[in-house]
């Protein structure tokens, strides 16, 4: 009898040792979780605040690009000395050379015009003359005030220009106006959803809502163009009205404010979505720290495995799509500025570099024929033969649409040995371009214009070399498209020739 108790007492204590070692196992597995995942939630939240906000700064510089870029097109116009002289107020013209006048004026912003599908690029005069295209919607809009209402949009008195949009509610269009003289406008107009292509958001935050609002917090872009013209939600305005740069996170909303000029680039994203799956990995972790119960150390191991692993490979990913463009591969714009700026300021004077600058001849034409899958395969065919012409030394950047940027920054011992390097790499380059495979399967004859910069002849530092370089692509698409040109101080005198 005894000795049966005594085995009953045994199974007694080892049963509450077990039970006791399970809830000890079970309570330290749930408090050590529980501190991690705190830990992982903060670190997690930091961590995408700051990969948002490099994500806000890159659409404000797209945007910025965006609309340096029409605005250098605006400028185009003035190629012609007509376009500055001609004043349509003056009483004292010709009506024959009037007309003449016009006439040419016309045909030169039309050719101008379709450059980007503007809605409108022509010249208004003060007594509500036009030439070039003035849609009848913009003339619809402003009626016999075009000219005085069109003059009150330009903000900026240093260039004598502005940007605009939302006139009578109306935010379909996004306007530019220049002055031409004390009677003439220049103004260029574009819709609002041209912009999709400046905010495109990586895949890892798809649902992230990227606005592009006014001064008065009212929405002049959106994914959604049923938000046109409409006041941002309360609950994202609420956070950011009165800030010009900052990003925040809460238990509701992970928000990102950069203003550009006087709009502001805003984007959001609930906050269960960015954790969601951290929200699935926690429920799990709890799960198995239930199990750990019966097996011990080897689970907790394990957990903790599980517990960082869903971690890294969420940063990796979000900081792999922060600095690198989605459909070619290659370093985007902010990640390429980043990488070149750094370089070249940390280049000594002696040694030699370049800049160049490319894009594809009139790639809109291959979207247009052949459809955005063509387009998009070419892009990223453009990627590839870059990579394959260039050395592992050298930086390759998609920094526009159609748009990319290579630093070369192989050593060599003399500017001339650099520029026939150049030479060398911009023929391979228009070679194999013209060769790849988009060009057998839809006999498209595929070009690109193509301008470079010296480090340190044409500029000490990335934006000074990134100016020369642009107007050495501008040059070589005056001259023609389908060439390469080096910077030259007289190049824009030439382009005009």
């Amino acid at each position: 009898m005894d000795q049966k108790k005594s085995i009953k007492n045994i199974r007694i204590i080892q049963v509450s040792m077990i039970l006791g070692y399970a809830l000890i196992v079970v309570i330290t597995s749930f408090i050590i979780t529980t501190l991690a995942l705190k830990k992982t939630d903060s670190v997690m939240k930091n961590k995408v605040t700051t990969l948002t906000s490099s994500l806000n700064v890159q659409m404000k510089l797209n945007l910025q690009s965006y609309m340096s870029r029409m605005e250098t097109i605006a400028t185009l116009a003035f190629g012609d000395e007509l376009a500055y002289k001609y004043d349509a107020t003056d009483p004292n013209n010709d009506e024959y050379e009037s007309i003449n006048t016009e006439k040419a004026l016309t045909d030169k912003l039309f050719s101008l015009c379709i450059m980007e599908n503007f809605v409108d690029y022509g010249i208004v005069y003060r007594n509500n003359r036009t030439v070039g295209k003035i849609s009848n919607a913009t003339s619809s809009l402003f009626g016999d005030k075009l000219f005085t209402e069109l003059g009150k949009m330009i903000n900026n008195s240093h260039n004598k220009d502005g940007w605009f949009t939302g006139y009578n509610n109306n935010f379909k269009r996004i306007y530019y106006v220049k002055s031409v003289h004390d009677n003439a406008l220049l103004l260029i107009s574009f819709y609002s959803y041209e912009l999709n292509d400046v905010f495109d958001n990586p895949e890892t935050l798809s649902d992230m809502e990227i606005r592009l609002l006014d001064q008065n917090y009212n929405t002049i872009y959106s994914k959604n163009s049923s938000e046109a013209g409409e006041p941002l939600p309360e609950e994202i305005r609420s956070r950011i009205e009165g800030h010009y740069s900052a990003s925040l996170i809460d238990n509701d909303y992970l928000v990102s404010v950069n203003k550009c000029g006087n709009w502001y680039v805003v984007c959001s994203i609930p906050t269960k979505i960015i954790l969601n799956e951290k929200n699935d990995i926690t429920r799990y972790l709890y799960l198995t720290g239930a199990i750990a119960a019966l097996v011990a150390i080897a689970v907790g191991s394990y957990l903790s495995y599980l517990l960082i692993k869903p971690v890294k490979i969420l940063v990796n990913d979000l900081e792999n799509k922060a600095s690198t463009d989605r459909l070619t591969g290659i370093n985007n714009k902010l990640a390429f500025e980043e990488l070149s700026g750094s370089c070249i300021d940390n280049t000594p004077q002696r040694e030699h570099k370049a800049l160049i600058i490319l894009d594809i001849d009139d790639f809109k034409s291959v979207n247009d024929n052949y459809g955005h899958a063509a387009g998009d395969k070419l892009l990223k065919e453009t990627g590839d033969i870059l990579k394959t012409v260039f050395s592992q030394d050298d930086y390759i950047g998609r920094i526009g649409g159609d748009e990319f940027c290579v630093l070369v920054n192989t050593k060599l011992s003399s500017t001339e040995e650099l520029q026939e390097y150049v030479t060398d790499k911009c023929v391979e380059f228009e070679v194999r371009l013209h060769s790849c495979d988009l060009t057998t399967e839809k006999d498209v004859s595929v070009t690109s214009s193509i301008g470079i910069a010296l480090f340190p002849e044409n500029g000490s530092n990335f934006s000074e070399l990134y100016k020369a370089c642009d107007k050495a692509l501008y040059f070589s698409k005056s001259k023609g498209k389908n060439r390469y040109s080096f910077y030259k101080p007289d190049m824009e005198s030439e382009g005009e020739k």
